[in-house]
Formats: C-alpha cells, sequence, structure tokens
C-alpha cells in the first residue's frame, strides 16, 4: 500500500522507542510521565460523573466517563437507579463503552456478571472459600490475575445494589501511576516485573483433578495497542514469585508503593445505584460488616476490552 504524501516511513526500532513503556525511549517517557503527573486526579471527586439511568448515557455522560478512561484509567459514576437489582444496568452501560466480551468463569452466574456478595456464597457453597464473596477485606489486585493471556482482563465495571452496614470501602490507584513510581525508583524494578515468568499462579484442583493450569506471566506487559496493562496480587498464598534477587528487589518495591498512600491514591465507598468503571486499575476493599435488612451486593463484571468509544 501506498504511503500518503508527507508521511515517511517508521523502522521497527523507531516505533518501538515511540512508546513510554519501552525503557529506551528516555524522551518519550519523560513526556509522557509529564502530562501523566499534570493531570492525574487526586481526590475521588475528581473522577466523579453524575448520571441518570447508566442503561442510556446521554452524550455528555458518556464522553465524560470516556475521557476519564482515557486520563486517569477510571470513573466513578453517580447514577438514580437506587437499589434496582437489575442485571442489565451493567451490562447495557458497558456496551455503550466498548465493553462486550464478558469474561465468564465457573463462579460467575450464567449471564457472566458475577454478585458479589456474602449471601450469593450462602447460597453456592463453592464459593464460600474465595475471599470476594465474605466480608473480609482484600489486598491490592488487578482482577483476572490468573486468567490466560487470551483471557487478559482489560475493563472492569463494578455496580453496587447495596452497600454495607459498616466498611467495604475502596482504595483505587491508576497503575500506570504505580509504574511511574517504580520506574522513577529503579528502571531495573520495570525490568524484572516485566519478565514473562515473574509471577505464577498455581494450578487449582478439584474433585477431577487440575481445574486450571498453572498459570505464569508478567506484572506489567504492554498490549498491541501500545496500552500498559498490570497483572498483579498482594496475595501471599496459591502465587509463586520469581526466585531471583531483581524480581524480589522489585516486589518489595511495588509493597513499599501499595503499602502507604499515594498523592493519586483515591478513596471511597460505592452506594446504591454507584459504580466504577476502569481499566482494570489497582483495587482493595476494605472487610465490612452487613445487618439482616441490609445486605451488601454489588454486580461484577469483567471484559476484554479497553473502556473505549
Amino acid at each position: 500500500m501506498a504511503r500518503a504524501p508527507g508521511v515517511s516511513a517508521l523502522s521497527s526500532a523507531e516505533i518501538k522507542l515511540t512508546s513510554p513503556f519501552d525503557l529506551g525511549a528516555t524522551s518519550a517517557y519523560a513526556e509522557w510521565r509529564q502530562l501523566k503527573l499534570d493531570t492525574a486526579p487526586r481526590r475521588l471527586e475528581d473522577v466523579v460523573v453524575e448520571i441518570g439511568d447508566p442503561r442510556r448515557l446521554t452524550f455528555v455522560e458518556r464522553d465524560r466517563v470516556l475521557a476519564l478512561n482515557a486520563k486517569a484509567n477510571m470513573a466513578v459514576y453517580v447514577g438514580k437507579t437506587g437499589r434496582d437489582p437489575d442485571k442489565e444496568i451493567p451490562r447495557q452501560l458497558g456496551a455503550q463503552l466498548g465493553l462486550r466480551t464478558l469474561d465468564s468463569h465457573w463462579l460467575t452466574d450464567g449471564d457472566a456478571i458475577s454478585p458479589i456478595s456474602v449471601r450469593g456464597a450462602e447460597v453456592r457453597g463453592e464459593r464460600r472459600e474465595f475471599i470476594p464473596y465474605t466480608n473480609k477485606p482484600i489486598r491490592w489486585h488487578t482482577d483476572g490475575y490468573y486468567n490466560t493471556p487470551e483471557r487478559t482482563v482489560r475493563g472492569l465495571l463494578l455496580h453496587c445494589v447495596e452497600s454495607a452496614v459498616t466498611g467495604g470501602e475502596n482504595q483505587l490507584l491508576d497503575h500506570e501511576i504505580a509504574y511511574i513510581l517504580l520506574r522513577d525508583e529503579n528502571p531495573d524494578f520495570i525490568r524484572a516485573l516485566s519478565a514473562a515468568d515473574v509471577m505464577t499462579i498455581p494450578p487449582r484442583k478439584d474433585e477431577r483433578g487440575i481445574a486450571r493450569a498453572q498459570q505464569p506471566g508478567p506484572v506489567f506487559s504492554v498490549d498491541a495497542n501500545g496500552f500498559l496493562h498490570m497483572r498483579y496480587t498482594a496475595r501471599t498464598v496459591s502465587i509463586a514469585w520469581k526466585d531471583d534477587a531483581a524480581t524480589q528487589a522489585a516486589k518489595a518495591a511495588l509493597e513499599r508503593v501499595l503499602a502507604a498512600p499515594t498523592p493519586w491514591t483515591l478513596r471511597g465507598r460505592l452506594e446504591p445505584g454507584m459504580g466504577l468503571v476502569c481499566n482494570n486499575v489497582l483495587h482493595d476493599r476494605a472487610g465490612f460488616t452487613e445487618s439482616p435488612d441490609k445486605r451488601r451486593l454489588l454486580y461484577r463484571a469483567r471484559y476484554y476490552e479497553r473502556v473505549s468509544g
């Protein structure tokens, strides 16, 4: 195919060096880093979008959610559906934001959307051993870190139907900010955490044998469109880190970054009608308490696409 007049060809090496996530692209990284830090939100209010019905966004509402995800990889919406338990709310919202391919697995419902609740674990006993379906705190992670590469979870949507009596707050941190903090301290941390075998999830077994094979993979990777992806869990069980000095130093540095709030760490609690739509950013969850008439329920939808127009 002929090139358009005035457009020169770039070699693969030149294209690579235009990515801020290439450790050799110091100029591209410096420019991207400055813009990122200049525009990154420092308060939860900075990523909040007030909307009407998430099933039918207005053009203004949709553009605002998309713009926030382009800038900060996340948006928190405040809708007017309240305690409406309609599972079409997250599905229809996601479809308007380019999120279509749901990640279905053995713990999701038949529609691939998971009701995250203690009550659900009581009904489906196989969920009880998994922390999201309890009232216990969940440490820092990105979703789907145990998935195979072809099932990488790039988009995440959480919709709140009912909040807890107390607790259940989330901390949120854009994974691109975590990348910057680590790279600024020592680029070797990024190099180690980008290794294809740096973090391995052991196989999951059931009564029939191996239900899921072990899954090695990187913490940081760059997809075919040049976007940074992060795969991480702070869990200390059912996870194996590469046993070398570089990996252990990088892992410890990442744990330090997450141990105390950064200027860009956002904190808040989803209330009925609210939700988070994001490019699978780092997040955690505080423990919570319930009462018989107020039991926490969130819908979780995981997607293979990023939030996009």
